[in-house]
């Protein structure tokens, strides 16, 4: 079923979101700065596509190639058999489509075109198509000896009007051809082979549009795999693994003369590393991208954007997680890789990869648009190749590749966007409610998130009404989903109120979040007040009923992200009064900081712990990952498995302080470990109980702060498990080192005193 103007997928696809949020859960917390601003847009720009995939016809196999028509007609080259209906089952309802099949812009479905490319002995794929300047003639390069039973050799001219092979284009190429490039008067052709058309030409060459070998000449010494033509024709860009070109020394990219083939900008070892190569290349009007995949140490897997006046590089990302293909959509880069990793450049963490990213063909940082994909089949990484079309008024942008599943559904081999309608509503906020202060409620959030909007508009409900109490927007991404705050003052002690919350991208509004109560008190919790008072820059209290959200309590608004479901609302909590605690199951359950945070150089960490496990765990402490288990881990408290605390850090190697005494007991027990300029000392209930005076400083590493478990490997009596199986209440991460003074009182207001 698709709508008839836009083939767009129904709310079971694109953003049926129950099936991408189980997905897009997994990739963590989001930033928001809330403002009285003007109300979010249906698109964040500079982008100009949803992330909601359209209803498109599948593959049995691996989409390797793809060329757009002016007319509409998007064609598709690859690894596979047989196409089939969107929502089709692999087997059902298929029809022959050997190696290539070509397909309606705006509707997804096949056209009436269809050519079965083959070769005699081995697995025949198309490797590349590309169209003439006239549209009459499709391009196709690859591994096959014939396109319906016309002999060829690994490249094939077809007739645009009547889907025939041309008889008069024909020549051998010795291997794969992996990439063409075309004028009205040139085919480029980049690939494995070492001979065209009986003569020399190692990876790339030339010849006319009717078949003939041209002196132009680039030879290079490894494979070929990107070429493209620069706007004005006088350069043609490489792209690939090799190391020389004609002889000149230039890795993995080079821009040669597009008469000559005559080396016109090298680039010096070191520019891509030796590790990485150059997967695919595409131009605009003033720069060239290129999309890059590492192995190995050393590895560069992300885009470099360079520009066409001196061929120099305007910027480069680093994520990890190698860029298979690129495209620019007005003024926007958009690729597909399976990156896991951009953490160097200051956007996501190592984490489940994600496989479609934006970005400004001005900026490496990344957009808000994050459809995703599956990795797949083959080797596999997902995305494979990019096209785009215009049609009926709207813009589409076609992704092919390995994949199986398109935002959460399932979905082979071809998927698309387009430029509207967007669809799809943001995630529901996820609420809680403070009254640590005396006559307020402090309405605290945190952010949703939508694939194609980083700009969100939050309304807030109070009581029940229909009208909002306050309108706010806030910034987040996937990763970056940052506690907002309102505070309401027009309340008095004793009343209690309710409130929900909804979050809009201007076009779509979510369902409002569950109604969250709180009774406003007269006067101020005084172990609260005293943690604020002391500087607290985190502090969680764990009063949420559900959700993700640890809210941050204090000014800082640094909340927390809650992993796989913890126990929540655990009672009878550490200290007096109306909070509450959580419970850790002790095997994957954890919390962690959504602000990523630099080295803390004097720190206290402070938490209540209630447990009865003998087999350990790490409470708190400073980690580099948030996904998975941390690489770099250290400024953390962990317990034993015969119950001692254990306060470590790394300050030229592994530093530890240890409690005489054991604290599984199944009472609720004070914990705070500070380092500051007098070295490391461990309290519990409000004694210090363990000290040294010669560590000051710790590992320098950006860093989460995480609660309830992380990696203890290679940490001195090491217990039998990383996560810690028991409750903990009131957590605070303070700047400073407290004061032996400080860490008592609050152990003495944990009565309410």
């Amino acid at each position: 079923m698709m709508k008839p103007t836009t083939g767009r997928r129904p709310l079971r696809g694109g953003r049926a979101r129950a099936a991408a949020a189980a997905l897009c859960l997994l990739a963590g917390a989001l930033t928001a700065a809330a403002s009285g601003g003007g109300p979010a847009a249906a698109l964040t720009p500079p982008v100009a596509l949803t992330a909601d995939d359209l209803t498109t016809w599948q593959t049995n196999g691996i989409v390797w190639s793809m060329a757009a028509s002016d007319a509409g007609v998007v064609y598709a080259g690859g690894t596979f058999s047989t196409v089939r209906p969107p929502d089709a089952a692999p087997g059902a309802s298929e029809q022959p489509a050997v190696n290539f099949a070509a397909f309606d812009a705006a509707t997804g479905a096949p056209t009436g075109c269809s050519l079965s490319f083959t070769v005699s002995s081995g697995t025949a794929t198309v490797r590349s198509l590309a169209l003439s300047p006239d549209q009459g003639t499709l391009y196709a390069g690859g591994r096959f000896g014939s396109v319906n039973g016309v002999g060829v050799s690994n490249i094939a001219a077809i007739d645009v009007a009547s889907c025939t092979p041309r008889q008069d284009f024909k020549f051998a190429v010795s291997a794969t051809v992996r990439a063409l490039a075309v004028t009205a008067d040139t085919v480029y052709l980049g690939g494995d082979f070492t001979s065209v058309a009986g003569q020399a030409r190692k990876m790339f060459a030339a010849v006319t549009t009717a078949g003939a070998l041209k002196p132009w000449k680039a030879d290079a010494d490894e494979v070929g795999r990107a070429v493209e033509l620069t706007p004005d024709r006088k350069h043609v860009l490489l792209g690939g693994d090799f190391f020389t070109v004609n002889g000149t020394t230039s890795h993995a990219l080079a821009v040669v003369d597009a008469t000559s083939g005559a080396v016109k900008k090298s680039y010096p070892a070191g520019f891509i590393p030796n590790t990485s190569t150059v997967q695919d290349l595409t131009t605009d009007s003033t720069g060239f991208y290129t999309a890059n995949e590492g192995t190995g140490g050393g590895v560069f897997d992300g885009r470099i954007a360079l520009d066409l006046g001196d061929f120099e590089q305007r910027w480069r990302d680093t994520c990890l997680g190698a860029t298979q293909a690129v495209l620019v959509h007005k003024g926007v880069l958009y690729s597909g890789s399976h990156a896991h990793d951009c953490a160097s450049m200051g956007e996501f963490p190592n984490q489940p990869r994600k496989h479609l990213l934006a970005q400004s063909v001005d900026d490496p940082k990344l957009l808000p648009w994050f459809p995703d994909t599956n990795d797949g089949i083959g080797e596999p990484v997902g995305p494979r190749v990019m096209a785009q079309a215009d049609k009926g008024g709207h813009h589409y942008l076609w992704v092919g590749g390995e994949f199986t599943t398109v935002n959460g559904s399932a979905q082979q081999g071809l998927t698309r966007f387009a430029d509207g309608p967007d669809t799809g509503a943001p995630w529901v906020p996820n609420v809680s409610l403070s009254t640590v202060s005396p006559g307020k409620v402090e309405v605290n959030w945190q952010t949703g998130f939508d694939t194609d909007d980083g700009e969100l508009t939050y309304r807030i409900y109070r009581d029940g009404a229909s009208t909002p109490v306050h309108t706010t927007t806030g910034y987040s991404l996937f990763w970056d989903r940052p506690q907002l705050r309102w505070t309401d003052t027009d309340v008095a002690p004793g009343e209690t109120h309710s409130y929900r919350i909804s979050a809009s991208d201007g076009t779509n509004t979510s369902a409002k979040s569950a109604a969250v109560s709180a009774t406003v008190t007269s006067a101020a919790e005084k172990y609260p007040a005293k943690v604020l008072a002391d500087g607290a820059s985190l502090y969680w209290r764990y009063d949420e009923g559900s959700s993700t959200f640890a809210g941050d309590t204090g000014p800082g608004l640094d909340n927390g992200f809650l992993r796989n479901s913890p126990a929540y609302r655990q009672t009878p909590a550490a200290v007096a009064g109306p909070s509450t605690a959580i419970g850790f199951n002790g095997s994957d359950e954890y919390a962690y900081s959504n602000r990523r945070h630099p080295q803390p150089t004097r720190f206290s960490v402070e938490t209540w712990i209630r447990t009865t496990t003998t087999k350990g765990g790490r409470i708190i402490g400073f980690s580099n990952l948030t996904m998975q288990n941390s690489t770099q881990y250290d400024k953390h408290v962990y317990m034993r498995d015969d119950g001692r605390l254990v306060f470590g850090l790394k300050s030229g190697s592994v530093r530890t302080i240890t409690t005489p005494s054991a604290y599984n007991n199944g009472a609720w027990h004070h914990v705070v470990a500070t380092q500051g300029p007098g070295g490391m000392a461990l309290y519990v209930d409000g004694q210090l109980r363990a000290s040294s005076a010669l560590y000051t400083d710790n590992e320098k590493y950006d860093g989460y702060w995480r609660v309830g478990g992380d990696n203890l490997n290679g940490w001195p009596s090491r217990p039998t498990s990383n996560f810690f199986a028991g409750q903990i209440d009131e957590t605070a991460v303070y700047p400073t080192a407290l004061s032996g003074a400080q860490v008592s009182s609050h152990y003495a207001l944990r009565t309410g005193g």
